[in-house]
This record gives C-alpha cells, structure tokens and sequence, in this order.
C-alpha cells in the first residue's frame, strides 16, 4: 500500500478559557452537635451571618472567616449529611502568625510543615517561603479537618480581575455614606474614610457598620473627630 493512512481520530477542542461567572461561596460542613460547632467558630473569631429554623425540625448556621469570600454552613435537619469532610483549606499571608493566634483561641494546631520536592513533607516552614508550601492543619469537634496553607504570590491567572459594575455599585455606595459623614465632620481628606469605609465592607460588614468602623478610623488614626451633637 503506497498511500499511508491518515488518522481519522478529532482532536479533541480545547474548552473555553472562561465560562459563566460562578462563585464558589459556601460549603456545608456535617456536624452531630449544632451548639457545639457554632461556639468553636465562635472562638476562632470568625462572623456569624446566620442562625435560624427555617422549620420546627430544621437548623441553618453560617459562619464567614475575617477576609474570606467564601463561608461554611451547618445545622440539623434535611440536606445536613454525617461524615466528616478533610482539606479544607485556608489561605494566610502569614502561617505562624495564623497558627499561633488559633492556638492563643485554645484550638488544637499541628506543627508547621512544608512540601520538599522529592522528600514530601518536611518539618517547619518552607525555608525560601515559597507560596503554597508551608502549611498546617486542625479539626473542629466534628473532625472537620482544615488546613493552614500560606500563599504569599499568586500563580499567574489564578486572582480574577475585579467586577467593574460591582466596584462602581460599591463607589457609588461609599460616596453616599461619606456625604453624610463630610455633613458633620471637620475638613479631612475624602479617600481617608472612603478607604476604610471600603475595606469594611468588603471584609463582610453591613453598611450602618461600615460607617461607624469609617468613623472610628477617622478619629483615633487621622484625628479627625465628629462633635456630638
């Protein structure tokens, strides 16, 4: 046969680089004991955004940690299953800063640990801190397992780009807020308040709250104090 065959075999089409926005927001954790769980993610200091029954035999309570765009939820009732989940991970800039304040919360920490390529893990944190590879893990009560990971850098691609309608909304919010502020307050500089008006509320807080952590800035950092009325 002197033609030689051709491969008739479709290379498979590469998938699309992006899709839909989706946000990953909350996972649901398996606990057997609701109170007991809501006060370990009480002393690890982390926000309690909810906490009720939506029925006489259902409990629904969510935590958020301090930073996170993602948060946990657990309770009793239809749609909690039992089984406990490992690896969660929390990412820190700072893992002996995290751990220690866990520990300082009475929370059981394992020793800090890196992974050496070749070797697997190694005691201690990565000696070049290195991002990802420094890591340390803790249950909660239900042996949910969590697990510290620093991240220092990014790998390339992994931080989207930020949602300009959102980040205009949120302008538009602040600017709003502020004017009530600048009504009463004496001269400072507007980008003072709106930069912490901001961070609040992107660490989770509501408005009214957002506002008076602005306030609280402005006075004890900037000096600049609202006369009572």
């Amino acid at each position: 046969m002197t033609t030689a065959q051709q491969d008739t075999t479709t290379a498979p089409q590469a998938s699309p680089a992006t899709g839909i926005a989706a946000r990953f927001e909350v996972t649901t954790l398996p606990v057997a004991d609701v109170d007991r769980a809501k006060a370990f993610y009480e002393r690890l200091g982390w926000r309690l955004d909810i906490d009720f029954k939506p029925s006489p035999d259902t409990r629904a309570v969510q935590f958020t940690p301090p930073g996170s765009q993602a948060s946990i939820q657990f309770g009793a009732g239809t749609g909690y299953t039992a089984g406990p989940l490992q690896g969660l991970f929390l990412v820190v800039d700072d893992i002996a800063t995290a751990r220690a304040d866990l520990v300082g919360r009475g929370v059981e920490v394992s020793d800090i640990w890196h992974i050496e390529p070749g070797k697997g893990r190694v005691p201690g944190v990565d000696p070049q801190r290195r991002s990802y590879f420094s890591r340390a893990t803790f249950a909660d009560p239900d042996a949910n397992t969590w697990t510290l990971q620093e991240i220092t850098e990014r790998l390339p691609g992994r931080v989207e780009k930020h949602d300009s309608g959102a980040l205009a909304q949120l302008l538009f919010e602040t600017a709003k807020r502020h004017g009530q502020f600048e009504a009463v307050a004496p001269p400072h500089d507007w980008w003072d308040w709106y930069g912490a008006y901001m961070d609040a509320r992107e660490q989770g807080s509501l408005p009214e709250e957002a506002a008076k952590v602005a306030g609280r800035y402005m006075a004890e950092v900037k000096h600049v104090v609202v006369s009572p009325d």
